[in-house]
């Protein structure tokens, strides 16, 4: 009986040991486009992403969260809006929701670090996803 506790306790340890943890995404990252630079780091238990500044803005766009669908964040301004939440470590990724302000609409989101030190970030509907690759910036 001491034998099997024992066994069981160390075969436990073995599989926390080898447990794997995502790569950390916390920085300052540029979109893919270029248009934006968001912050990445600890937001309550979780992880999200603020646009930090707006680097290339398309003219005539908002400078609030007009397209949100709901009418009372449509006044928010762009620059510190969370477009990354509730992000948490799933062992080789990260797992949560990106905000694309340009439609006001939420996808579930996979980001990754690369090895060349750049973010995969991917929206997903159901199976279908879109990705884009964020680079850090200096």
């Amino acid at each position: 009986m001491i034998i099997a506790r024992a066994a069981a306790a160390l075969f436990a340890l073995t599989i926390a040991g080898t447990a794997q943890a995502a790569q950390p995404i916390a920085g300052r990252w540029l979109t893919e486009d270029g248009s934006a630079m968001v912050l990445v780091g600890p937001c309550g238990g979780s992880t999200c992403g603020r646009i930090q500044t707006v680097l290339k803005a398309r003219p005539g766009a908002p400078t609030t969260d007009a397209n949100n669908p709901d009418a009372k964040l449509r006044s928010r301004p762009i620059v510190g809006l969370p477009i990354l939440s509730g992000f948490s470590d799933s062992g080789s990724d990260w797992r949560g929701r990106i905000y694309d302000p340009r439609t006001g609409k939420s996808y579930k989101s996979i980001v990754s670090r690369e090895a060349n030190g750049t973010l995969k970030v991917k929206g997903c509907i159901a199976f279908l996803c879109q990705t884009q690759t964020w680079k850090p910036a200096r």
